[in-house]
């Protein structure tokens, strides 16, 4: 069994040079395994030469495209912790992973060289800056050969993302090069993939779920995948018909959009190669997972990963009938099991948190042992965060979160941090923001505030201040005035009784 990045990479040039990794829509440019092992050969010259050493972190601040696939993955070839950007970051934010993540060079499209430079600012570290263009056939000038290759084993870095936590402040997910593998295994594995799939890669290469489903697996199983600048409900359809894709990766804001947007898929389309729809990153509804299926006549899997096990831990079953709605599946090539607050499993049926082990499990958080040791046993077993249960058969029912993460759209938000923006606000007394459910985007933003006495502010007025300070991604749909927020006895606002507010 192949352990490494580097390893899948020179077997499939091996095996099948000539046969196409990835295919770039707006260039029109394909890349074959042959093309990406001299590709990745380069980027390790290019980087050595560079004064970049193995193990550094390689950021990427960029918009999917042709250079930025072959960036990810020739990262991790030559051994090196490649660390993508959310593009939907604020500059603080921003500023606070480049200089927690301790990256010595940052590749970067023109669009994103703005922001970057003011991010940079209050950055002591120097950090090489690389303009890169997603659509360049070309653009490292260096021998494809180089003297010796850096070691690469399986316990090496070779991802490092970024996910919001409780605090607001972004943990650092590492990933070994054994986490990374794993993941497209499982995923290859539990869809039967082989050289002749090709995959509709929709979501943006800063997301676990298109690093290990859309990139990694294609590598691990031969097959290939289809890498458009963004998706577009437009479009959607005619690029899986034009390239023939055999599967479509999406998240359930994609599969909302699909089905409320104007353009369907169209009767002289020929979808006929497409086996089955993946749906992870949010729960999916199941009356969006039953439409879905009514009018696409396409099966839809149902998934949940985490970016601490990169990307899958269950999955349902690829026959249909075996197929359970409403739930993400079974847990495939880890374990899984339900404990209560004291740490105890319980039987099938009885809620508790889900907790999830296997080789594809993160490392732990980056220059945060104290979380580490928070979210992982001695044993291996990761806190998911998540209340459920399992049924008899093994399949895993999500029924809420213990860790007030806002999902939005497969993004995880943290409630603090729309709370600490509002309260910058001269006349809000206190915040507290939690999720609410969204047909588009799993969870939207609802945000209770308390006013200070005798003050007066308007919705729009605090809608307008949180665009400017959070971004409109982030900026709550709702907003709610009360006079106090519940809470607890030692003072702690719950969150939770919240939700009664959006439901009143």
């Amino acid at each position: 069994m192949l352990r490494t990045i580097r390893e899948y990479v020179d077997f499939q040039a091996k095996e099948r040079p000539d046969a196409v990794y990835l295919i770039a829509p707006e260039p029109k440019l394909r890349m074959t395994f042959g093309g990406l092992q001299k590709a990745s050969r380069k980027l390790t010259h290019y980087l050595v030469e560079r004064g970049i050493r193995p193990g550094e972190k390689v950021a990427l601040l960029m918009h999917n495209g042709y250079q930025t696939c072959r960036l990810f993955i020739g990262a991790m070839y030559g051994g090196f912790c490649v660390t993508p950007l959310n593009l939907l970051a604020q500059a603080s934010q921003l500023e606070y992973v480049l200089n927690h993540s301790d990256a010595t060079i940052i590749f970067v499209t023109p669009d994103q060289l703005e922001r970057l430079n003011a991010a940079l600012v209050n950055v002591a570290r120097e950090i090489q800056i690389v303009v890169c263009d997603v659509d360049a056939e070309e653009f490292i000038a260096a021998p494809d050969r180089i003297a010796e290759m850096p070691p690469v084993s399986e316990e090496h870095d070779a991802l490092m993302m970024y996910t919001s936590g409780t605090t607001g402040k972004p943990k650092g997910v590492v990933l070994t090069n054994r986490s990374v593998v794993s993941g497209g295994q499982f995923v290859s594995a539990a869809h039967e993939l082989g050289p002749q799939d090709r995959v509709m890669a929709s979501l943006p290469l800063y997301h676990i779920n298109a690093q290990i489903v859309t990139a990694t697996a294609p590598l691990v199983h031969g097959g290939s995948l289809v890498l458009p600048h963004r998706f577009g409900v437009s479009n959607f359809w005619s690029l899986v018909a034009r390239y023939q894709c055999s599967w479509i990766n999406l998240v359930p804001t994609m599969i909302s959009y699909l089905l409320n947007g104007q353009e369907a898929a169209k009767n002289d389309l020929d979808l006929s190669r497409v086996r089955f729809c993946r749906s992870a990153s949010a729960p999916l509804p199941p009356s969006q997972h039953r439409a879905f299926e009514d009018r696409f006549k396409i099966g839809v899997i149902e998934t949940m990963g985490l970016t601490e096990t990169a990307a899958p831990c269950f999955t349902n079953p690829l026959e249909s009938a075996q197929r359970k709605i409403g739930s993400p599946g079974q847990a495939f090539g880890n374990e899984a099991k339900i404990i209560n607050p004291e740490g105890d499993s319980l039987p099938s049926g009885a809620t508790g948190e889900i907790m999830v082990r296997g080789p594809n499990v993160m490392k732990g958080y980056y220059k945060n042992p104290e979380e580490t040791a928070r979210s992982m046993t001695a044993e291996g077993w990761l806190h998911t965060g998540d209340l459920g249960h399992l049924d008899e058969d093994g399949f895993v029912f999500v029924t809420g979160r213990i860790k007030e993460l806002i999902i939005k759209g497969g993004e995880n938000i943290a409630p603090r941090e729309i709370d600490e923006a509002l309260l910058k606000h001269p006349s809000v007394l206190e915040a507290a923001a939690v999720g609410i459910p969204d047909q588009h985007y799993g969870q939207e933003i609802m945000v209770c505030v308390v006013l200070k006495a005798g003050e007066q502010c308007s919705e729009d007025e605090l809608r307008a201040f949180c665009q400017n300070e959070l971004g409109a991604y982030k900026t709550p749909k709702l907003f709610r005035f009360q006079a106090e927020l519940p809470k607890g006895p030692s003072g702690k606002v719950q969150r939770l009784k919240l939700l009664e507010t959006a439901a009143g």
